[in-house]
């Protein structure tokens, strides 16, 4: 398998499955688009893990549902009731990109931890895995952000893998707690100087440098939280690409 030799990650606000006109059934949207391409396969091999939906079978079945008539080879790794590969690490090793689900962020990652693949995803990004996910699977790589893991109140989370030494903001422009609280918490120092994403919106690294942002949706940003000097914060609004069908 040859790979492009660069690490990517693409974290995505929200908006990677969106639904469709037949009731229950959902389409992959641009932003998967974009990030297959990154993997330069022809026909990539897409690995799914549903890990902070706990496995949810009827998500997986969706996700394989939007993703049928794309030129893609669809596999997915569980945790529930067990790993559903004899070898996980050899698993995400034969990945082109690896997509994760949004859910509960802390159970996410305590899973990981518990069966090591937050190593192992770390080997497979360091390899040239790409690397993508929205919500929990966005919020994972990074030091953090916020969650509502534990309730409908939002609290601070910095458990991420750290891959990328930043914050992470989600849902930016559609859950009216997100902007406040992750201003403060990096205000505060919980939390280091990062990005944030609004619905439809895409963020592009390259190794630990943020590239660009993509997004399918008109007028939605991405933003970068700065220290301004004066113990508060300093958001600055970033234009992203906007992706075609």
């Amino acid at each position: 398998m040859t790979r492009t030799g660069q690490s990517h990650i693409l974290a995505i606000g929200g908006g990677s499955f969106r639904p469709t006109r037949r009731h229950g059934f959902l389409e992959a949207s641009p932003l998967l688009r974009y990030a297959l391409d990154l993997t330069g396969q022809d026909r990539p091999k897409l690995g799914l893990m549903a890990t902070a939906t706990g496995d949810d079978s009827d998500w997986l079945l969706k996700m394989y549902g939007a993703l049928a008539r794309w030129d893609v080879e669809v596999s997915h790794l569980t945790v529930f009731p067990m790993p559903n590969v004899a070898d996980p690490r050899a698993w995400m090793l034969d990945q082109d990109m690896i997509y994760v689900s949004g859910g509960s962020v802390a159970a996410l990652m305590a899973l990981w931890r518990l069966h090591g693949y937050d190593e192992m995803l770390e080997d497979a990004w360091r390899s040239g895995v790409v690397l993508s996910g929205q919500s929990a699977g966005a919020l994972c790589w990074h030091v953090g952000g916020n969650t509502d893991s534990f309730g409908p109140d939002l609290r601070v989370w910095a458990e991420g893998m750290g891959l990328l030494p930043y914050s992470c903001g989600v849902h930016y422009n559609a859950e009216p707690q997100r902007r406040p609280l992750l201003q403060a918490s990096v205000a505060s120092g919980e939390l280091p100087p990062g990005y944030a994403a609004d619905e439809g919106v895409g963020l592009h690294y390259v190794g630990t440098e943020f590239i660009q942002a993509v997004s399918i949706a008109p007028g939605a940003y991405a933003y970068r939280l700065e220290h301004d000097g004066a113990g508060s914060v300093k958001e600055v609004r970033i234009e992203p690409r906007l992706l075609t069908a």
